[in-house]
C-alpha cells in the first residue's frame, strides 16, 4: 500500500510555471507507476502525465505535451509534475495516483490518489 501527498499548487498568472509535488510514503515506491490527473469542476478526472517505475518512460496527454514535464525520483520517493505556459484552461485540482502497472489512463485504473492540490492559471 502507498499513501500519496500532493503538493506546490496555487495561483500563477498565465504563462508561468509551476512544479507539483506528491510525495509517497511506503518502502515500495519503487515499485509503482505514477500518475497525474486533473478534475475541472463538474467533470470528471482526466489523465494529465505518467512515468514507469524507473523513471525511463513518460507519455502525456496530448492537451499538455511540450509543457509539462512528468519527473520521479525513487530516492525521495516523490514525483513531480512541472508544469510551463500555464493557460487558465489548466485550472483545475490536480491529483496524483500509483499502480503497480505501467501504461493505464483511466482514473478506474488507478487503486491509490492523493487528496489533490489546487491550481489556479489567472489570465
Amino acid at each position: 500500500q502507498v499513501q500519496l501527498v500532493e503538493s506546490g499548487g496555487g495561483l500563477v498568472q498565465a504563462g508561468g510555471s509551476l512544479r507539483l509535488s506528491c510525495a509517497a510514503s511506503g518502502r515500495t515506491f519503487s515499485s509503482y507507476a505514477m500518475a497525474w490527473f486533473r478534475q475541472f469542476p463538474g467533470k470528471e478526472r482526466e489523465f494529465v502525465a505518467a512515468v514507469n517505475w524507473s523513471g525511463t518512460s513518460t507519455y502525456y496527454a496530448d492537451s499538455v505535451k511540450g509543457r509539462f514535464t512528468i519527473s520521479r525520483d525513487n530516492a525521495k520517493n516523490t514525483v513531480y509534475l512541472q508544469m510551463n505556459s500555464l493557460k487558465p484552461e489548466d485550472t483545475a485540482v490536480y491529483y496524483c495516483a500509483a499502480k503497480i502497472s505501467y501504461g493505464y489512463i483511466r482514473p478506474n485504473d488507478y487503486l491509490y490518489w492523493g487528496q489533490g492540490t489546487q491550481v489556479t492559471v489567472s489570465s
